[in-house]
């Protein structure tokens, strides 16, 4: 049976103020949709004092930005994106198109072509996530996306100059100095100035996923996102600094991430938290990882290995440390998570921002139906169909007739009607009758 060493606040807490957030995003959203650029320009004025001539970085502003990043910053954007990149491409090249005979003559098939265009939310605010540039682009192109906008704020009223250059290396086709709703509402419907795009991608505070959350079915989504998480599952064979640090690690990124420790030792996890007490105190971003911890950091002490694996799929976390014996059990063991992280070489930390998988992942329970961000969500997978042979079409349109009469498809019925007597034992009589 588990126990809490640490419990979390109510939940009802937390979601006190999603009401609100949703009603402010709509509004902009539909103020967006009808005055446009106007109202883009009025927003941006307003969150980010930002309201330059044009919004998008020429070539010339791009290159002289770029310019400007220190070198050992470009080259290991350069390596980042490059782990990204080999990874994206072996998942796409996983994806094969299909095209089998399923009858005489009867071919189906599938193609994975991707969208027209996409568009790549990098945040900046706090934290300029600069790794979210490769992410969302470089997986982009990689599926073969031919137009990729990117839209980043202001932080500060100042460019972030290594955002510019992520975004740039990584391919992005436009480049806009934008952000919060207003950016994303642009990419989504369109402006004068701003091309609209099918498909939108990328982290944000949460009036940007509630944006994205409002958006979708007009337009697509990479996912539904929250506030990120982390959950590490440990024996006694752990080093309950490493665990502290690495959950202090993610906390950081605001007071409501959660920071759960699941753990076969009690004894580890108090001295976990011992830990974390001693450590918080002198972290730069302890006001962030502060009340993180406080309010959402949790303590789960389980009797055995199999019933920890069990707990942390009941969270469905968005991160997952495996920090035992044998971590790669949790292979086998677990199902309900955004990405796994196996042994103490691993951290979360190098999903976020080096090792090459998509740190954009599931969060709220989402993982107990969806995985991260991936080349295959810029795909769309299309079937194609193509009949022959008469004799199989006359025979599927014999048994679409009986079928489609079934359900009382009369119109259904009389198109495989149509085929049976055209190409079955009755052809002759019908093209007679047809006057062919």
């Amino acid at each position: 049976m588990p126990r809490h060493l640490k419990s979390p606040v109510p939940a009802a807490q937390v979601t006190a103020a999603r009401a609100d957030v949703a009603d402010r995003v709509r509004a902009i959203l539909d103020d967006v949709r009808e005055r446009g650029d106007e109202a883009v320009r009025q927003y941006s004025e307003k969150f980010d004092n930002w309201s330059p001539e044009s919004f998008r970085l020429s070539s010339e502003e791009i290159e002289r930005i770029v310019a400007g990043v220190p070198q050992q910053v470009l080259d290991d954007i350069r390596f980042v994106q490059e782990q990204v990149r080999t990874f994206a491409q072996a998942q796409r090249d996983s994806m094969l198109d299909v095209d089998i005979e399923t009858l005489p003559g009867v071919r189906l098939g599938h193609r994975h072509v991707p969208v027209a265009s996409a568009g790549a939310y990098v945040p900046g605010g706090r934290y300029p996530l600069t790794a979210s540039a490769h992410m969302t682009i470089v997986t982009a192109k990689v599926a073969g996306v031919p137009r990729v906008v990117a839209c980043t704020p202001p932080i500060r009223g100042e460019i972030p100059a290594a955002t510019v250059a992520a975004m740039h290396l990584a391919g992005a086709d436009e480049i806009y100095l934008l952000g919060g709703v207003q950016a994303v509402a642009a990419m989504a419907v369109g402006t004068e100035t701003i091309g609209g795009v099918p498909m939108l991608a990328g982290p944000g505070n949460a009036y940007v996923a509630e944006a994205k959350r409002q958006l979708f079915g007009e337009v697509g989504i990479d996912l539904f996102a929250g506030p990120t998480e982390i959950l590490v599952v440990t024996d006694e064979h752990a080093d309950p600094f490493v665990v502290a640090v690495d959950l202090l690690s993610q906390a950081e990124h605001g007071p409501d991430s959660p920071a759960v420790l699941v753990t076969t030792s009690e004894e580890l996890g108090r001295e976990v938290e011992r830990h974390i007490e001693r450590l918080l105190p002198g972290m730069p971003t302890k006001d962030f990882a502060g009340p993180a911890w406080r309010d959402h950091g949790e303590i789960v002490v389980a009797d055995t290995l199999d019933e920890a694996f069990e707990i942390a799929d009941s969270y469905a976390s968005e991160h997952v440390e495996v920090l035992t014996e044998n971590p790669r059990q949790a292979l086998d063991k677990m199902r309900d998570y955004g990405a796994l992280f196996l042994g103490e070489g691993t951290c979360v930390s190098y999903g976020d921002k080096v090792i090459g998988t998509n740190h954009v992942l599931p969060t709220r329970g989402a993982a107990r139906y969806t995985g991260g961000l991936w080349v295959g969500k810029y795909l769309k997978t299309v079937t194609h169909q193509e009949v022959t042979d008469t004799a199989s079409s006359a025979l599927l349109g014999e048994v679409c007739g009986r079928a489609a009469r079934v359900e009382l498809f009369e119109g259904h019925a009389r198109s495989g009607d149509v085929r049976a007597a055209k190409y079955g034992d009755k052809a002759l009589t019908w093209n007679e009758e047809a006057g062919a």
